[in-house]
Parts: C-alpha cells; structure tokens; sequence
C-alpha cells in the first residue's frame, strides 16, 4: 500500500469555491493545495482594459498569469508594446503589466495556475 506524507485534495471547476463575474467573461475559483487555480470564460468582444480595468482600477492587468489555453483565440499586447496570440493547447507564462483580448467569434477559456486569487475583484 502507498503511504503518502501529504493528503490528496481533489477540487473541480464544476463546484467552485467562488465565482466571479464582470462583462463578457467569469472566473470560477477553486482552492488546491495552498493555490487559487481559474477557470476564466471570454466571450467573443471581451477585452481586459474595457471589461476588468473598470473593476481593478489599475492601467493595465497586474497579475502574472501562467495560463493553459483550452478554446478560442487570445491576443496579448505587453505594456512595452510587444504582442503575441494564444490558442487552444498553449502553455504561456505572460508577466504583469498588459492587455488582453478575444479574437474572432469563438469564446476563449484558460485555465490559470497563478494569476487569479485577486484578478477581476473589485476594489
């Protein structure tokens, strides 16, 4: 028999431990191992400095993100000026300090393993 030094935790996006909403998207949070994990759903026109700006009040997004894109297309512009699209299957670690939107007519879904215990709360 296995005998393991930590408790297994087993949580799933479809019963979240919060959800939060904001224009043209929603985040469902769950609580693993020390870490807050999203799921964040962008319907097709959402864009970061339009739909959560008016929610975090900061210039651009703050939070560091390591994402796995599950749908749709994303386009990234750095603060810097340096742009670059996600799609389904990429691995992207994308640093603070951006924007961020959908491209064309599909919903985009990420699941982020780093950048949400504080993204789109309302301050």
């Amino acid at each position: 028999m296995l005998n393991t030094a930590e408790k297994i935790e087993q949580r799933s996006f479809n019963q979240p431990t919060e959800v939060r909403t904001f224009d043209k998207g929603r985040v469902e949070l769950v609580n693993v191992g020390g870490s807050v994990i999203g799921r964040a759903t962008f319907e097709p026109g959402w864009q970061w400095s339009k739909c959560v700006k008016p929610l975090s009040k900061t210039g651009s997004c703050e939070s560091s993100h390591l994402v796995c894109q599950v749908s749709g297309t994303m386009r990234i512009r750095m603060d810097d000026g340096v742009e670059f699209t996600c799609g389904p299957g990429d691995v992207v670690k994308i640093p603070a300090g951006h924007d961020a939107w959908v491209e064309g007519n599909e919903r985009a879904v990420v699941v982020d393993f780093q950048g949400m215990a504080d993204y789109a709360k309302k301050k």
